[in-house]
């Protein structure tokens, strides 16, 4: 009897502690649900507040998407890489810095030397990409301009030093589709055409000024001056001795009208004006 009696005791005393821990993880879960509740609210409402304060910049965000702007990518010496308002792609004188990853739908170079010529750093052409060489620019027809509707472009004169022949080097001078131009020396010294740049009205000028292989700054700021472009601009301020393609000091000796000084990996918005 003794023996039965401590049997049952013994199941009573299993079956409360059973209770008391189911009991104990019911609670605990009755107790989590609501905490994740309010959570929950919480973050929606930091969301909530975090949407409404930037409603603005995202209009603005997503109107000049829409709208667009031509942008420049200046990568160091006289590379240059231009994305249109409708999206097309141009590189200029490739050979050095970043920004070769977008598909290219047209491709400018000045003339045939190494540090203008590197095509291969140019990752990927659309089919129906267009190449224009300085031989192209120029034949025996004179220079040549063509218009590809989304950007003309027209070859100038370059060369003029004892580096640099006139009679296989160009410059170009870009305009887009909304009135843009831009003018790129290539490598040069100050030529007879420059003169007559000024009733252009050109919006930018890149005027090189290495100094050495071409014109200096001195040379670049006086013809700067004469073209008279809204903004003048110093590249190929270097002689491709390093990898940044790009001379600070040198530059900041340049002067010009509306003097602007863009550095490798840095964008500029043109725009005209």
């Amino acid at each position: 009897m003794a023996r039965r009696m401590k049997s049952i005791i013994g199941i009573l005393l299993f079956s409360i502690s059973f209770c008391a821990i189911g009991g104990c993880v019911q609670k605990n879960e009755v107790t989590e649900s609501p905490k994740e509740e309010i959570i929950s609210e919480t973050e929606n409402e930091e969301i909530k507040e975090t949407l409404e304060s930037t409603e603005g910049e995202t209009e603005e965000t997503q109107e000049d998407l829409q709208v667009g702007a031509t942008t420049l990518l200046y990568q160091g010496h006289a590379s240059v890489r231009i994305v249109t308002v409708e999206g097309k792609v141009i590189y200029i004188d490739p050979f050095m810095g970043e920004g070769y990853d977008l598909p290219a739908d047209l491709i400018l170079e000045t003339h045939n030397h190494y540090d203008h010529t590197k095509e291969d750093m140019i990752k990927e052409r659309n089919e129906d990409c267009t190449v224009i060489k300085w031989s192209d620019a120029l034949n025996r027809d004179g220079y040549q301009t063509f218009d590809l509707g989304y950007v003309t472009v027209e070859g100038v004169e370059a060369g003029y030093n004892t580096n640099h022949s006139k009679s296989v080097c160009v410059g170009f001078i870009l305009t887009f589709s909304d009135g843009t131009k831009v003018y790129f020396s290539g490598d040069t010294s100050t030529t007879p055409s420059m003169a007559g740049f000024s009733a252009r009205e050109l919006d930018y000028a890149f005027l090189c000024c290495d100094g050495v292989f071409n014109m200096n700054t001195e040379e670049a700021s006086e013809c700067a001056k004469a073209i008279n472009a809204k903004h003048s601009i110093p590249y190929h301020v270097e002689t491709a001795k390093d990898d940044i393609g790009f001379d600070e000091s040198v530059a900041e000796t340049f002067d010009g009208p509306g003097r602007i000084i863009i550095k490798p990996g840095e964008k500029l918005e043109l725009k005209h004006e």
